[in-house]
């Protein structure tokens, strides 16, 4: 299991906003373990925090903004890349206006300093979503879709359409986040010289220039019309007749508008919660439609508040029997653990195969075989003794007992041909040989049963 990462120390950037064009001072600060990201208004009363979840994006029209309790937060989207892409977990982030600078339009500025400042490993490990079946959103008026697959790491291909002869279709891909430094973080914004006037009388890309976007001048305008946009963007006149990019600087690819489309997905799926084992295909992607993926995924993640555990057959056990049989005192009827998938300090993975053969089908019932949830039960503490007994010297002189049982609840039925995965988790740190636990009993994707425990390790007389 890889733990959780923050920043080793404090760094801070400075520039201007692209909407408000005010001067912007944003400061990113090491966070706990389990604290997420969070965004605190330094330029307001009270100082509030937002947390950056998808379900507080309140618009998303030129970027992602957060709205909670009529406070906003606009255009963090390059930031949460790069905390994303860089594997920061946990972040505090203060900012003295109403969103980020924009820099240079790209994610390369907040990359560049937190590889400089550095990472610290945490205590606690990284709780990923893990996609176990195909997702999928739509937008039938705009044609966008993301669908979002299964994979063994998070990886994005993506598909950019636009009617203009300089982008009209390209496409870009992220097979793996440790290439988002070098292939995607220094990709800017773009805009279209049509877009601006409207853009503008809504209010926005105010501290818009040619060093801070890529602005793509594909269909020509006369000459005093072009003039008045470069006037009202502060910038020098350009010849009307001469379309194509009218940047200061060349842009870094010849894709770089559909890399930074997939640098706005990073973004806007960093306010998962969570970090991803996934793989997104986007068609015509933005922030209103990656929006929606992110929110079906905290939807999938609260319905199943704790995900079944991934079992692959194939893969070599922690604990095989033998080692079960030197932890546990029980035996033949009733050692309920085939093995021990998973450990770390906090939690254990152990299967139960279910067959025809077990003792208790004989009456329970002869002609509908059900396992019975008092053994479900059991085989659930049997696992969670695995757990504390494996971190103590000389288990073999000790037993755990239980002290209590609560909140038992029981979903579906276990029956013949079924493989039980059971997941415990401690609740607390183990005191005075008290150890609380809180145990799930899976089928597949499936909850069949839960319980908490709480269990006292005793030495055998």
């Amino acid at each position: 299991m890889s733990k959780q990462h923050t920043l080793k120390g404090s760094f801070t950037l400075q520039g201007k906003g692209l909407h408000t064009g005010l001067p912007i001072t944003i400061t990113f600060n090491p966070a706990p373990d389990n604290f997420g990201y969070k965004i605190k208004r330094l330029d307001l009363e009270n100082q509030p925090v937002i947390d950056a979840l998808a379900e507080n994006v309140g618009n998303t029209q030129r970027g992602t903004v957060l709205v909670k309790d009529n406070v906003y937060i606009s255009t963090i989207e390059h930031a949460m890349a790069a905390l994303y892409a860089l594997r920061v977990d946990n972040c505090l982030i203060e900012v003295d206006a109403p969103e980020f600078p924009i820099l240079d339009g790209s994610s390369i500025k907040y990359v560049d300093a937190i590889n400089e400042v550095g990472l610290e490993e945490q205590s606690e490990d990284r709780d990923y979503f893990v996609v176990r079946h195909k997702m999928e959103v739509m937008d039938e008026e705009t044609g966008s879709k993301l669908t979002l697959l299964p994979d063994d790491r998070f990886c994005i291909n993506s598909f950019i359409e636009f009617e203009s002869k300089y982008i009209p279709n390209q496409s870009a891909s992220l097979e793996h986040m440790n290439d988002f430094a070098k292939e995607i973080a220094s990709s800017r914004t773009f805009v279209f010289v049509r877009e601006i006037q409207k853009l503008r009388e809504a209010g926005l890309i105010k501290g818009g220039d040619l060093d801070n976007a890529i602005v793509i001048y594909e269909r020509q305008i006369s000459q005093q019309e072009l003039d008045s946009l470069a006037d009202l963007l502060g910038v020098p006149h350009k010849d009307a007749s001469e379309l194509g990019y009218l940047n200061n600087r060349q842009i870094t690819y010849p894709n770089e508008p559909a890399r930074h489309k997939l640098l706005d997905i990073v973004g806007d799926m960093a306010l998962v919660g969570k970090p991803i084992k996934g793989r997104i295909i986007a068609t015509r992607p933005g922030h209103k439609i990656n929006n929606k993926l992110a929110r079906l995924i905290r939807k999938e993640i609260r319905q199943n508040e704790v995900p079944a555990p991934i079992y692959d057959p194939n893969k070599e056990s922690v604990f095989d029997i033998n080692r079960i049989k030197e932890l546990l005192p029980h035996r033949y009827p009733f050692l309920m653990v085939d093995k021990v998938i998973e450990v770390g300090q906090k939690h254990i993975i152990g299967v139960k195969n279910i067959t025809m053969n077990e003792p208790y089908f004989q009456g329970h019932f002869p002609q509908e075989p059900v396992m019975p949830g008092v053994l479900q039960v059991e085989a659930m503490a049997q696992v969670g003794g695995i757990l504390i007994l494996s971190q103590i010297e000389e288990p073999e002189r000790y037993s755990t007992y239980f002290l209590k049982i609560d909140n038992v609840k029981f979903r579906n039925k276990v029956v013949p041909g079924d493989t039980l995965l059971f997941r415990l988790n401690l609740i607390s740190e183990i005191r005075r040989g008290i150890a609380n636990m809180k145990g799930y009993a899976f089928i597949g994707d499936k909850l069949v049963s839960e319980a908490e425990f709480t269990a006292q390790i005793v030495k055998n007389k």
